[in-house]
C-alpha cells in the first residue's frame, strides 16, 4: 500500500519550530514580502540571509516530535512518501527516507542566479551553517538559502503530483491548505485514495473528496490514524 503524507507548519510546531501564520508567528515579526519573496531578497539580501541563518541555528536545538517518528515508523509496513512544505530537516532526523521538499531545505544553500542548478546546491556543515554576504556559489554568484520564495517556481511539485496520484492513502498534517501549489495536491488523488486530515483546527477543503478529519495535533492525530485506520 502506498501512503503519502503532506505536512505543513503544524507538524514542526510540536517540535518548537516557530510557525509563520499563527498568532505570534514569524510573519508578525517580519513582513512576508521582506523575507520570503524573491523581490525582498533582491531588495535586501543581507536581511534575508540573516533571517534564514537565525532559522537554521534553531534546528539543532529542537528534536523530531512523536508525529515525525510515527510517520517514519510506517516505512516498515508501507511504501511511504513524505511531501513537506517545511524547510527543516526533522522528517529526515526522525528516519523518513523518501522526502519531497516543496519549498526547499534550510540546511542547503545555492546560487542566486541559478537556484535550481544541482551543481550549485550545497549542504551547509553543522559547525559552520551561516551564509555570509560574499560567500560564492560554484557559478560565482552570491550564495543564498535554498528556499522557494513567493514569486519563484516550485520545481518539486511535479514529482509530488505523481506520488499523490499513485497514493492509496493521503494524510494531510498541520497545513492550512492555503498555499498553492501545495494546497492543490488533494485534487490529484485517484478515485480509490482515502484522504485523512490531521489538524486540531477547522481547515477548508473540498467536501466532495470525502476527507476524514482527525481533530488533533500531529502526534496524537498520528496515533489515532494508526490505531483506527491503518
Amino acid at each position: 500500500m502506498k501512503l503519502v503524507f503532506l505536512t505543513g507548519a503544524g507538524m514542526s510546531a510540536e517540535s518548537g519550530i516557530s510557525t509563520f501564520r499563527d498568532s505570534n508567528g514569524l510573519w508578525e515579526q517580519y513582513p512576508v514580502e521582506a523575507v520570503a519573496s524573491i523581490e525582498g531578497y533582491y531588495r535586501d539580501p543581507a536581511l534575508v540571509i540573516k533571517f534564514y541563518n537565525e532559522r537554521r541555528r534553531q534546528l539543532p536545538t529542537v528534536q523530531p516530535c512523536e508525529g515525525h517518528k510515527l510517520v517514519a515508523s510506517l516505512e516498515d509496513k508501507y511504501e511511504v512518501t513524505v511531501v513537506t512544505q517545511n524547510v527543516d530537516n526533522l522528517h529526515e532526523r526522525a528516519g523518513s527516507k523518501n522526502i519531497i521538499h516543496l519549498h526547499g531545505e534550510l540546511m542547503k544553500a545555492t546560487s542566486t542566479i541559478n537556484p535550481n542548478d544541482p551543481n550549485c546546491i550545497i549542504t551547509l556543515p553543522e559547525d559552520d551553517m551561516d551564509i555570509e554576504i560574499g560567500d560564492k556559489a560554484k557559478d560565482g554568484s552570491q550564495l543564498r538559502p535554498f528556499i522557494v520564495w513567493f514569486g519563484e517556481s516550485v520545481p518539486m511539485i511535479e514529482p509530488a503530483i505523481k506520488k499523490v496520484n499513485e497514493a492509496d492513502v493521503l494524510v494531510v498534517i498541520g497545513t492550512s491548505l492555503n498555499v498553492y501549489p501545495a494546497a492543490g495536491l488533494l485534487s490529484y488523488t485517484n478515485s480509490h485514495c482515502k484522504i485523512f486530515l490531521i489538524d486540531p483546527k477547522d481547515v477548508k477543503y473540498d467536501a466532495s473528496l470525502g476527507v476524514t478529519h482527525i481533530k488533533k495535533g500531529a502526534s496524537e492525530g498520528m496515533k489515532e490514524l494508526i490505531e483506527k485506520y491503518l
